[in-house]
């Protein structure tokens, strides 16, 4: 796989451009959030969304010796945003998803998405609502208020205090999304009492039960975890082990610690990662501070991008990534392909968008209004997959590793030594996979982190506490947060381990698990006679990279 790279600054022949992509057993490196919705709740699409760009097979276990759960599909996380339905309309669309995942055989982690400090007009009536340029329209805390063109009632009621005149505020379907004829952006008049009377800058239609505001660079005084936000996560998100929580609205490192400090209470939960949404002025103001706090970062291009002026986008998404990847966690990039929530194809900016975002070093990238409302979010999937895969072929490793590695510095720490050092030996000997061997999951992140050009299969190992296991094997959705949370983390595929072979097991027992996996690789294409194959395990007390050649 190594040897087919061909980077960027190397010259390409435009005939090849032409010629057919070679498929993997994987789709891509790089991993989708599909945000499930009205168009993506039943099991037929779910199932479809599942399969988008499939080009290998799950492999089955050895119930004797390993289970394995290998994930090699695209969707890999499934997003609930709670700004739009209630929990048992989120609790219908997990059921069929877990149906969908029994069918396909795939692997799919939970990610819940806070409402947070979200402003949100109510449309009761769900009529579309036509708004004219220069006309005048009245925002208001009265929710017993009719929205129609003239009056729209919002969801805060301290909107009037927030701003003054002059002040921008964006809304729209959804999240605003620039188009002129569905989102439109004001400008605020006057104030008048608790309402915010604004002109209307383009003409457009509005239409659904709900839109949302963003009020540009002005603070809201709402917190990050609201009450609403705190039950949601206290019964849906306990009762149905989520394995992310993405907090939208995240401002300060405070926020995330406060979140944090909330899951520790609710027991089961307890390991749920905090993945950051960073959506305006004040999270990129504090970015380094929420970066140190949280398990990964989510790029909300939809709000910060229209915060920033548009030229300075692009330095804010690639100073975000090369942060987040320097620092080992996840960077998570949205709104890249708008146009297909209405159209089969992407605009060529957008798919530009995507294969920048790959080259810039991001893990995954979000689909919101394109799964959760779109006409086709198997499409989708599949088409942003192939451009993934696609800019995957062309990223510079070799910069990528010697800058990380420069980042990091001397002297390193022990894991960070073992990690770099096994990425480096498999690029050398140009192996198939690394294979990790972890309990925690730490060690493969940090592999992952250096951005080898083969996948890198984590054998999870599980712990033994108080004589009862940890995980419990029945379904997908039961396998454990270390094997699930590390489906967002770009290259890195998870297998777990038969629970009788515990992370305090002997090397003897780890050799005949990683004697099951390479039978597994084989018998799936992923490893063929005479290839090479790294692997880092423990051995004792001692951590080692070994170099195995694989005989017929």
């Amino acid at each position: 796989m190594h040897a087919t790279h061909l980077l960027l600054e190397e010259p390409i022949r435009m005939a090849s451009i032409l010629e057919p992509s070679k498929t993997n057993f994987y789709s891509a490196m790089t991993r989708i959030v599909g945000t499930l919705g009205s168009k993506s709740r039943s099991v037929e699409v779910l199932s479809g969304c599942l399969k988008a760009g499939m080009s290998g097979l799950m492999l089955a276990g050895f119930p004797n010796v390993i289970l394995m759960v290998f994930c090699v599909w695209i969707v890999v996380v499934a997003r609930f945003d709670f700004s739009l339905g209630d929990a048992e309309y989120h609790q219908e669309t997990l059921e069929n998803l877990k149906i969908a995942v029994k069918a396909t055989k795939k692997l799919c982690a939970v990610m819940l998405d806070t409402v947070g400090a979200e402003l949100q007009v109510i449309n009761k009536s769900e009529s579309s609502i036509s708004l004219k340029a220069d006309g005048l329209v009245v925002l208001t805390p009265n929710q017993d208020q009719e929205a129609n063109s003239e009056i729209l009632p919002i969801s805060f009621d301290g909107l009037a205090k927030a701003v003054k005149k002059g002040d921008t505020i964006f809304m729209g379907q959804y999240l605003f999304t620039g188009s002129e004829t569905t989102s439109v952006w004001l400008e605020v008049s006057e104030v008048k009492g608790a309402d915010v009377v604004c002109v209307v800058k383009n003409s457009a239609t509005l239409s659904g039960a709900l839109f949302t505001l963003h009020v540009s660079q002005v603070h809201i005084d709402l917190p990050t975890l609201t009450e609403k936000d705190k039950e949601v996560i206290r019964t849906w998100g306990v009762k149905n082990s989520i394995d992310f929580l993405s907090l939208s609205y995240t401002r300060h490192a405070e926020d995330v610690r406060e979140a944090r400090q909330f899951l520790s209470t609710l027991g089961d939960i307890g390991q749920t990662q905090i993945f950051a949404k960073i959506e305006n002025i004040e999270g990129l103001t504090h970015f380094d501070e929420i970066l140190q706090e949280a398990d990964g970062i989510i790029l909300s291009r939809g709000n910060l991008g229209i915060d920033l002026p548009p030229e300075k986008v692009f330095l804010f998404q690639k100073a975000a990534v090369y942060k987040c990847n320097m620092a080992g966690k996840p960077a998570v990039v949205t709104r890249v392909v708008d146009s297909m929530t209405d159209n089969l194809r992407p605009t060529r900016a957008e798919a530009t968008d995507v294969a920048n975002a790959v080259l810039d070093g991001t893990d995954a990238i979000l689909l919101g209004a394109e799964t959760l409302r779109g006409f086709y979010p198997v499409e989708t999937i599949s088409i942003v997959g192939k451009i993934c895969a696609e800019a995957e072929k062309v990223f510079n490793q070799d910069l990528y590793f010697k800058k990380t590695v420069k980042y990091v510095g001397e002297p390193m720490s022990h894991l960070e030594s073992i990690a770099s050092s096994a990425v480096r030996a498999a690029i050398k000997v140009k192996a198939s996979i690394i294979i990790c061997f972890t309990s925690s999951g730490r060690a493969a992140r940090l592999i992952a982190k250096y951005r080898p050009t083969m996948p890198v299969l984590s054998v999870v190992i599980p712990r033994l506490k108080t004589n009862q296991l940890r995980w419990s094997f029945t379904g997908a959705f039961e396998v454990g947060p270390t094997a699930r949370q590390s489906l967002i983390v770009r290259g890195l595929f998870p297998m777990l381990a038969d629970p009788r072979h515990p992370a305090e097991s002997t090397n003897s027992t780890n050799e005949s698990v990683l004697k099951v996996a390479l039978d597994h690789g084989k018998a799936s294409g992923v490893i063929k006679s005479h290839d090479r194959v790294v692997v880092c395990q423990k051995v004792g007390d001692s951590s080692v990279v070994k170099i195995i050649e694989l005989e017929d």
